[in-house]
């Protein structure tokens, strides 16, 4: 079933009003408006599942601007540089701006996500009442809460302490309190215990309803993730043991391929935003905006191809610690290399003689030409122009955007068997080593907590902010204290967006 052609249904227009957000181009360009509805008729059975659908369809319709604030301020990433968004780039240096735009607009297109889950539940339980299929309302309730769950998450983690809608009604939010982020996150996990039971057995790619829709094993994945930052490492155990033993998941084999084409409802991802030019060459197409993370100068294997706008890039810290590990097919896939970028690896006489697999030549054939913001792009946002769908041109058009897979799973279930936790699936040794190999590297045993984050910075680089906010978890700001940055802990949180406060009576004299 298409997840496109459906739209949420929010009664309010205060949404609107809460939600109001102008901007002049394309880089500027804000999460559409949600629609206000007409009256509805709920005692049709078979539309029950239409707000369910028209919420995926803006969940797969987030702004694109969420990802790179929320992951731009770790020693994995850097911002690219000589651009028009020089916000964007002050932010990865630790310095904020609470009246930049991104801020507010991600801000909104968060809460606009929480509020059309609350949307979604409310008329899912309409048709419910009338149905008297409460059955199925209760499961289609639970994949609500569940990417209600993995909404909250990213908001708290960017700005800590923060509100929480209980319903569909966004004036709820002039009048909320602030709760603070560890309430958040057992608020998360509370939630994603009610959903879990109600949810689909089975991996995401195995549904037949809703393709790729959230399982019982998303809301276990949600549940660590929310655990991890409360470090109850045995909870994170617990949920993580329950993906592992299920044997529903596994490492895809070809790393580079998962983040393109082949890698679209992979078996080896539990959550990821979906996009389709529907096979067609011209015509309707849905994507996420890629270019943002693309190279902007390369020569494509594919003629008329189009490049992207360079506003990041791996960074130098972490390219030379993949080095160090003879990292090859993590690094290749991870990094775009320029030959500049390559030049300036090579200024360091520890390594002046790189692999001779380094080139600005991907395997896919494009050349990733020198360009002035960056010096590298990265590979994880990457898709081969011989990938496009013929006709298509923009970068990344028909490539989905993961944000769970399997590798994470195992990696925090190994964390968290190094914090002193037990496992009722399989060893810390176990776990990173299935993640090892798929890299091509040898087995490791009495693998210790620092062994197994130097896989997750390995594994994880560049994706939705993991290696930021392990570092803050753990309190190693040195880390994050690198290439002429600063950090402390006073830096963990954005402020709130200064539009937000102006709107929001909580929110003043908080930042």
């Amino acid at each position: 079933m298409k997840l496109f052609k459906y739209s949420t249904n929010i009664t309010l227009a205060a949404l609107a009003i809460l939600f109001a957000t102008a901007c002049d181009d394309k880089l500027d360009e804000p999460a559409e408006n949600i629609a206000i509805a007409d009256s509805t008729n709920y005692s049709i059975a078979e539309n029950m599942i239409s707000p369910l659908i028209g919420l995926y369809a803006e969940f797969n319709n987030k702004g694109w601007e969420s990802n790179p604030l929320m992951s731009v301020r770790g020693d994995d990433v850097n911002a690219g540089g000589l651009g028009d968004q020089q916000d964007f780039a002050e932010t990865d240096l630790f310095n904020y701006n609470k009246d930049f735009w991104m801020y507010n607009s991600a801000w909104e297109g968060e809460y606009r996500d929480v509020i059309t889950s609350h949307s979604a539940m409310e008329q899912i339980q309409l048709y419910a009442d009338e149905t008297g299929n409460q059955s199925l309302g209760d499961q289609y309730i639970a994949e609500a809460k569940t990417i209600r769950g993995w909404t909250l998450f990213n908001i708290s983690r960017t700005w800590g302490n923060i509100l929480i809608p209980t319903s569909a009604d966004p004036t709820e939010l002039l009048v909320a309190s602030i709760v603070p982020k560890n309430d958040v996150m057992q608020h998360i996990s509370d939630q994603m215990d009610e959903a879990i039971p109600l949810l689909p057995d089975m991996n995401p790619n195995e549904r037949t309803d809703i393709r790729g829709g959230v399982t019982k094993y998303t809301a276990l994945a949600i549940k660590a993730l929310a655990n991890l930052e409360l470090k109850n490492y045995q909870a994170v155990a617990d949920a993580t043991s329950q993906i592992i033993s299920s044997g529903k998941f596994n490492l895809e084999a070809d790393f580079y391929e998962l983040f393109k084409i082949p890698g679209k409802l992979n078996n080896e991802n539990l959550l990821e935003m979906q996009y389709s030019d529907f096979g067609q060459g011209a015509g309707d197409s849905k994507s996420y905006l890629f270019e943002f993370f693309g190279p902007q100068g390369w020569t494509p294997s594919v003629e008329g191809a189009g490049s992207g706008w360079g506003f990041w890039e791996p960074s130098l810290k972490y390219i030379k610690f993949m080095l160090d590990r003879e990292e090859t097919v993590r690094l290749e896939t991870s990094v775009l290399f320029t030959d500049r970028g390559i030049a300036e690896i090579q200024k360091d006489p520890n390594y002046a003689t790189l692999p001779a697999w380094v080139s600005n030549t991907t395997r896919s054939g494009d050349v990733i030409n020198d360009y002035a913001r960056a010096l590298f792009a990265s590979g994880k946002h990457y898709l081969p122009s011989d990938q496009l769908t013929p006709g298509r041109t923009v970068y990344g058009t028909n490539k989905n955007f993961t944000c769970i897979r399997y590798a994470e799973i195992l990696l925090m279930h190994a964390e968290a068997i190094t914090q002193g936790a037990s496992s009722s699936s399989i060893s810390a040794d176990a776990a990173v080593n299935l993640v090892r190999e798929r890299a091509d590297l040898a087995a490791i045993s009495g693998v210790s907590n620092a062994q197994v984050m130097d896989e997750k910075f390995a594994e994880l680089a560049m994706e939705w902010g993991t290696r930021f906010f392990d570092m803050v978890r753990l309190e190693k700001y040195n880390e994050l204290s690198y290439e002429g940055r600063t950090f402390n802990a006073d830096l963990i949180y954005l402020p709130y967006p200064q539009n937000q406060v102006d709107l929001l009576p909580v929110l003043k004299g908080k930042n």
